[in-house]
């Protein structure tokens, strides 16, 4: 992780922007610019990578379909320069399973166009206080629940002392779900809290509660509960609980 990434900024945060559109790529890096961000732009995956030279940012927007290398393979490009870059996805295509994709190549978020400047503000500044959040206190305890322990230093969970590794999104959720252990929290409550604002799709909360259920559940006691027509709840199963 970049070091800057922690604690206040004391700088514009750096937005790289590729978008082979020029009219929508001009847009963006001109809003972003008047909203106080350090931007650079690019129209496609080779000038982007090229960016990266003397330009490290902070999050990266990135448009699904460009010539010659898709938005998606170059998330992989981007994350081979800088690990633990965020990024933003614009695409065209407005399916479950267009958004899908982004989000298993590693898109921390998505927005579909035609879209409004305001919705790629908040959603990019939800990302940046997502990912630039100060790390928990090294005096403060573990959150724990059962056999399950978030170590945020780490970016891991551990379950029965077993390191399971996570991104960043599935430690922002499994920590408000910790934070909420025992209650039942709604999927909007989730995506106010873990994606900073209710203008998004809630489906994107369902995706990502599968992806935790998957490493921290499988093969164990299940923690992660669905309750139908509400939320979810972090707890055990009444009858573990006797």
């Amino acid at each position: 992780m970049r070091g800057d990434d922690t604690g206040p900024r004391d700088r514009a945060a750096r937005v790289l922007v590729v978008e082979d559109d020029p009219n929508i790529l001009e847009l963006l890096t001109a809003s972003l610019d008047l909203s106080g961000y350090d931007v650079r732009g690019a129209a496609d995956a080779d000038a982007a990578l090229g960016a990266l030279t003397g330009f490290a940012p902070d999050i990266a927007v990135v448009d699904v379909l460009l010539p010659g290398r898709s938005g998606l393979d170059l998330v992989g490009d981007l994350r081979g320069v800088l690990a633990d870059l965020p990024v933003l996805m614009l695409t065209a295509r407005g399916t479950v399973a267009d958004r899908l994709a982004g989000l298993r190549a590693g898109a921390d978020d998505y927005v579909t166009k035609p879209f409004s400047l305001e919705e790629v503000l908040l959603r990019l500044e939800a990302i940046l206080r997502r990912t630039g959040a100060q790390p928990a206190d090294a005096d403060d305890p573990p959150l724990r629940y059962a056999d399950l322990e978030l170590v945020e230093e780490a970016h891991e969970a551990r379950r029965g002392g077993t390191p399971i590794p996570l991104s960043r999104t599935e430690l922002a959720l499994l920590r408000y779900l910790l934070l909420n252990a025992g209650r039942i929290v709604s999927k909007a409550q989730i995506l106010d809290r873990v994606w900073g604002g209710d203008t998004g799709d809630t489906r994107v909360v369902e995706t990502y509660v599968s992806y935790l259920r998957r490493k921290i559940d499988s093969g164990r006691v299940p923690l992660i509960h669905t309750v139908w027509g509400v939320g979810y709840t972090l707890r055990l199963s009444p009858e573990r609980r006797r």
